[in-house]
């Protein structure tokens, strides 16, 4: 289940990218599969080592050819990525910033790592949705590691910017899941046995699984109404002249 779309940031065989908070690593897969170079970062010691795990496991079924294709996982701090500047091509960070109490450091770091020209995808929870779920239930969002804030569109754009990157487009995803979360949330987020939230659940593993023509439809209406992430892709602005003439 890809919440960015690989097109939109420009990805080419060859490319450089970031996962920054590959959790599980669905996104990271799918940059191996296009050709790209991928190191995946996250703070879990236990989603890096499944990511690893899950990277050799696809190398030996030949689903990414590692002659050519870079894999790195490693354990990190958003905070201090250890890269040097502009180092790669393409960034991702999905469904993290919500995480960081240090927002704008982490962006700061983002923008940083980003090779001038570079294109970057952001996603975070949409601000209506994620308000429906903080107004259920306090065990959504008050846990350790939990989310720490909502983002509106244009605080989001604004520090964004201040980090030296330029919004270029952005949609919406994941219609579906939105009444999928706020059913947990009615019930209990951690209340995985109730007959309604097993029901939605088996729908969205369906979904995922078998991609019907009935859920491709649903999704495209209801992701601008009620998707739960905002999809931001972003351009860090090309090296000046003089710039890299001095360096």
């Amino acid at each position: 289940m890809l919440t960015a779309n690989y097109d939109t940031m420009g990805v080419q065989p060859g490319d450089l990218v970031l996962d920054l908070g590959c959790g599980f690593g669905r996104h990271a897969y799918e940059f191996a599969r296009r050709g790209a170079s991928i190191v995946a970062l996250d703070a879990g010691a236990d989603e890096v080592a499944q990511v690893r795990a899950t990277f050799g496991a696809m190398d030996e079924a030949g689903e990414i050819n590692t002659e050519t294709t870079r894999i790195g996982t490693i354990q990190g701090d958003a905070l201090n990525l250890p890269f040097a500047d502009g180092t790669f091509d393409r960034v991702i960070c999905s469904e993290v910033l919500e995480h960081i109490p240090d927002d704008e450091g982490a962006m700061a770091e983002l923008s940083r790592v980003l090779s001038p020209g570079g294109t970057m995808a952001i996603t975070v929870p949409r601000f209506g949705p994620e308000l429906v779920n903080w107004a259920l239930s306090e065990q959504y969002y008050d846990v350790p590691g939990g989310h720490v804030r909502m983002y509106r569109r244009s605080t989001l754009f604004d520090r964004l910017r201040a980090a030296g990157l330029e919004p270029y487009t952005s949609h919406h995803a994941h219609g579906l899941h939105s009444p999928y979360w706020w059913l947990k949330c009615a019930v209990g987020p951690n209340n995985d046995t109730h007959p309604a939230v097993k029901a939605y659940h088996r729908l969205l593993v369906w979904d995922i699984v078998k991609g019907p023509r009935t859920t491709k439809v649903a999704e495209k209406l209801l992701a601008p109404i009620m998707g739960k992430s905002l999809v931001v892709y972003l351009r860090k602005a090309p090296a000046a002249v003089g710039a890299r003439a001095a360096a």
